[in-house]
């Protein structure tokens, strides 16, 4: 229980303390924000603070910080060190940077924004690649969600599973096409505050059953080694699993939709990185009750951190009607990221291709192709034809190795604003060596390739010369920079 105390504490006491030193770095002004000055009345709308704080966590809050936390916990309580200490110095970091650079340049949406400070060739490629992400996101958000409602709803044998599947994942479509078609504020800003209140009890919920299930909390000093159940290495198949509990690419692609929102600068603190660290306080919850409650050899049984590990700890801690409450707020979660994800991917190609948003036909013939292809992958999971583990493998890569590029773009800024860059290079660099020795060893890159699969002895030299020829790409541009800068 040590453990788990201490690091809810640090996780606090990191908003307060670090998140003011990032505010101060980044230099938040007075000055009129794209919310009051381009308000379109559709996705630029000014909204109080605290819908900003709770929309934001519900933007980014899907599956990640509660599957990817479980999955995590498989290999033993160290994945509490990586949820806390990497929310802090780096999560938070790369949300509050997303939003307050989108918020910089009039919400432009992440793609955009790092063209701006990493050039041209980076704009298209994130480009692509935001749009290809959302829309696996969007999907994995999608298939989540109908699998939880048939496991609390019942499943019916198996004519009555594979229908009630293919219905739940039909009415969520119809939500997210809905969603993503109309103004920010006409469904968002309404019923995501209650729902952002039921994710926050959800979780206290969570958290108090497992410490009062009398069951002892394992103590990272006691279990400060690899556990997972295949002796899968912590470096960095860890890091990549709990994702968005710690660090996500993803929730860059969703800073933007609130950046266009914020009625001043002033709010990015609260707004952004206060989000985060609620986010790495849910990760931390969800994976302190799997390694109390289940173990790694048992969540690998229930089918990793799936909805059927999701629904028994939440039998476990709460019994009747707090057990139905917790899965639903499990289901809303990723249903409120879902909706975001499509509707990101509408503002990403909207933004690419100059389509003005405010007329409805515009907004029509994005939404249409977008939840389309959506769809043709989500049915395609539920009817057996697409795996549904193979989508998420990649989103979890490609969700970090987007959160490294936004990272060095946030470096970037700061150093033509003449601030302390480190503040995003250090994570930048941390996560640049994370994503390259994930793809050089996992079964789903170059490991398909067996020489590859988990060989420590190439994957780690890699990842790290990678970093390390990353970060002085990065120096030698910002030199370049600087110098060009005194002269002019």
């Amino acid at each position: 229980m040590l453990s788990f105390l201490i690091c809810l504490a640090i996780l606090i006491a990191g908003y307060f303390v670090y998140g003011k030193l990032v505010d101060r770095t980044f230099g938040p002004d007075d000055r009129e924000t794209p919310a009051v000055a381009i308000n379109d009345g559709v996705d630029y709308v000014v909204l109080p603070q605290w819908k900003l704080f709770l929309v934001q966590l519900l933007n980014i809050a899907g599956l990640g910080p509660i599957f990817g936390a479980i999955s995590g916990a498989m290999w033993g309580p160290v994945v509490y060190l990586w949820i806390t200490f990497g929310t802090i110095f780096a999560g938070a970091v790369h949300d509050y940077f997303a939003g307050m650079l989108s918020e910089r340049n009039n919400g432009a949406s992440i793609a955009e924004v790092t063209g701006i400070y990493l050039g041209g060739t980076m704009k298209n490629v994130m480009r692509v690649f935001a749009v290809i992400l959302l829309v696996m996101v969007g999907t994995v958000f999608a298939v989540g969600p109908a699998g939880l409602l048939v496991k609390l709803i019942g499943e019916g044998g198996a004519e009555g599973l594979l229908v009630n599947k293919v219905f739940w994942l039909a009415i969520i479509l119809i939500y997210y096409f809905i969603a993503t078609f109309v103004s920010v504020d006409k469904i968002i800003g309404k019923i995501y505050p209650v729902f952002g209140i039921c994710l926050i009890i959800m979780a206290i919920g969570v958290a108090f059953g497992t410490l009062t299930s009398g069951k002892p909390m394992p103590e990272i000093f006691a279990n400060f080694s690899n556990q997972h159940p295949d002796g899968t290495p912590i470096w960095a198949f860890m890091f990549i699993t709990v994702a968005c509990g710690a660090i996500s690419g993803f929730h860059a692609t969703q800073s933007p939709l609130m950046a266009r929102c914020l009625k001043s600068e002033k709010q990015g603190h609260f707004v952004f990185y206060g989000a985060m660290v609620a986010e790495g306080i849910i990760a931390l919850i969800w994976a302190s009750a799997a390694c109390t409650l289940l173990g790694g050899a048992t969540i690998k049984e229930l089918g990793g951190g799936g909805a059927g590990t999701v629904f028994e700890i939440s039998k476990i801690t709460m019994s009747g009607v707090g057990m139905v409450l917790a899965v639903l707020g499990v289901i809303v979660c990723p249903i409120t990221s879902g909706d975001t994800a499509f509707r990101g991917a509408r503002l990403t190609l909207a933004d690419w291709f100059k389509i003005d948003q405010g007329k409805w036909q515009n907004r029509l013939m994005l939404c249409v192709p977008v939840l389309g292809i959506g769809a043709i992958l989500g049915f395609g999971n539920v009817l057996g034809k697409i795996d549904y583990n193979i989508i998420w493998r990649y989103f979890s890569w490609s969700n970090q190795t987007l959160a490294m590029i936004v990272l060095w773009a946030g470096a970037m800024f700061l150093v033509q604003e003449k601030r302390n860059f480190w503040v995003c290079a250090v994570p930048a660099t941390f996560m640049s060596a994370v994503s390259m020795t994930y793809f050089v060893m996992a079964g789903e890159c170059l490991g398909l390739i067996p020489f590859f699969k988990n060989n420590k002895a190439v994957g780690y030299p890699v990842g790290i010369i990678f970093a390390v020829a990353m970060l002085a790409l990065f120096m030698a541009k910002s030199k370049k920079y600087t110098a060009t800068n005194a002269i002019k």
